[in-house]
């Protein structure tokens, strides 16, 4: 079910900028598209619901990016320049971290983008489209690190993707979830059973995805060694006693 929070912004007061003013018209105008495309959810109107939610959200101030922390620029400085982890999709850990509070309007926007964009992961979810439910999550959660909704989404998108990445990304959220839960809620049980099921299925597909990337590199290296008519076949790894391994040629 998509989510349906409504605005808090008050009505405009003299003393308000104009910007002000403008950003709390737009938050009015989202909301009246995300009321929309929640009729058309309802409806089981999927395609129409998420026209109607991603335009909303073009409606509002876009997220703030917050500036590298100094922990962050001194990790690029030492590896020479390279791109830091903060670029990378975000994961539960990852989340915005504001140097200042945010003011009663930023928050409101801020809350907005969350909804709307659950709301997206959500119409995805029906359509089928399970990476894109993911990015939509991760973008509601980069807006509010604690939103349920959007946590159990993205859990249940990433089992649906079913790749070693992906379920990993689940059990990190499901373990969010059982943290942000009241010990109380009825969701605790769920969420537990769907960790511990979750488990087997990690590691086989670790274990399948290991073995289908050394399959890879063996049938590579048996490209590149027959032209000396050789194979891997004719390399033996042996432990050496000492923790490592030895190789050894054979014909």
């Amino acid at each position: 079910m998509a989510d349906d929070q409504h605005p808090s912004s008050k009505a405009s007061t003299p003393s308000e900028s104009a910007d002000e003013q403008e950003i709390k018209k737009c938050i009015t105008e989202a909301d009246e598209l995300k009321q929309e495309g929640n009729e058309s959810f309802r409806a089981s109107a999927w395609s129409e619901a998420l026209v109607s939610y991603r335009t909303a959200l073009s409606r509002l101030p876009t997220r703030k990016k917050q500036p590298p922390s100094p922990d962050s620029l001194q990790d690029d400085a030492s590896n020479g320049g390279a791109q830091s982890s903060s670029s990378k999709v975000p994961t539960r850990e990852e989340g915005p971290e504001p140097a200042n509070t945010p003011s009663e309007l930023e928050a409101e926007c801020a809350k907005a983008r969350a909804v709307l964009n659950a709301n997206i992961g959500a119409c995805l979810v029906k359509l089928g489209d399970y990476s894109g439910a993911v990015e939509s999550c991760t973008q509601s959660l980069l807006n509010d690190p604690h939103y349920v909704k959007a946590l159990q989404r993205r859990a249940a998108s990433n089992e649906q993707l079913d790749t070693w990445s992906s379920l990993t990304q689940a059990q990190e959220d499901y373990k969010s979830l059982l943290e942000l839960l009241p010990p109380t809620s009825p969701q605790v049980a769920q969420t537990k059973r769907s960790l511990q099921l979750l488990e087997p299925r990690q590691q086989a597909a670790q274990k399948k995805e290991m073995a289908e990337m050394a399959g890879k590199l063996k049938n590579l290296g048996n490209t590149i060694l027959g032209n000396f008519g050789l194979s891997t076949d004719n390399f033996k790894f042996e432990p050496n006693g000492q923790g490592g391994y030895s190789m050894n040629f054979v014909r």
